[in-house]
């Protein structure tokens, strides 16, 4: 069925409604890049004027002439050949992908953290397992230390620490498996901080 066009009630073409529908991807996508970092921006393909478009288009709060500004964004970047596009496409999924992966990471990290509190040297058991290179003396001690903190209500030092150990333990050995040399030293990319580091303390 073909689409009508809510401004006129005329019923598209099929040529029309097919530029209609790449117009309104340019769109979203505009509306994407927007929405990121400048650090995020510059790991990206964007052409240099293209890229002072989004910069400008960032710094306008007011609703209607934001509006009105991602529309002129979305007229410039339609005049950028369709391979600039697909580029700009393709970077922002490959980098969707490494963010997906960091935070699926992070989660290991918290779950591991989580076992050794709860279950003591059962899980330091299979930690050891999977990690050989862990330090079974100072997680068993980060681990007291850590409950004796939350017991007494006292800075969540020990905690924090179990954190870091184990970060350096799972990031750098799944990195490794999945054979990724682009991977940062960190398994992290830019943007992806240790915000959860300190979380899960009552």
């Amino acid at each position: 069925m073909r689409g009508r066009d809510e401004d006129t009630g005329e019923f598209f073409s099929e040529s029309r409604s097919q530029n209609r529908r790449e117009a309104l991807e340019i769109l979203a996508l505009g509306e994407k890049l927007v929405e990121l970092t400048a650090a995020q921006l510059a790991r990206l393909p964007i052409p240099e004027d293209l890229l002072g478009h989004i910069e400008y288009s960032k710094r306008i709060t007011s609703h209607g002439a934001r509006k009105r500004q991602l529309a002129f964004l979305a007229k410039q970047m339609r005049r950028e050949d369709d391979a600039v596009l697909d580029a700009i496409r393709d970077a922002l999924e490959a980098n969707s992908e490494t963010s997906k992966r960091a935070v699926a990471l992070m989660h290991r990290v918290e779950h591991w953290r989580e076992r050794l509190l709860a279950e003591g040297d059962a899980a330091l058991a299979e930690l050891l397992d999977e990690y050989p290179g862990a330090d079974r003396q100072q997680l068993r001690t980060l681990v007291r230390n850590a409950l004796a903190e939350k017991a007494k209500n006292k800075p969540p030092r020990a905690f924090r620490e179990i954190y870091q150990v184990l970060r350096e333990l799972v990031i750098p050995a799944q990195s490794a498996a999945a054979g990724d040399p682009d991977e940062e030293a960190d398994g992290l990319p830019d943007g992806i901080d240790d915000a959860n580091e300190d979380d899960g303390r009552d």
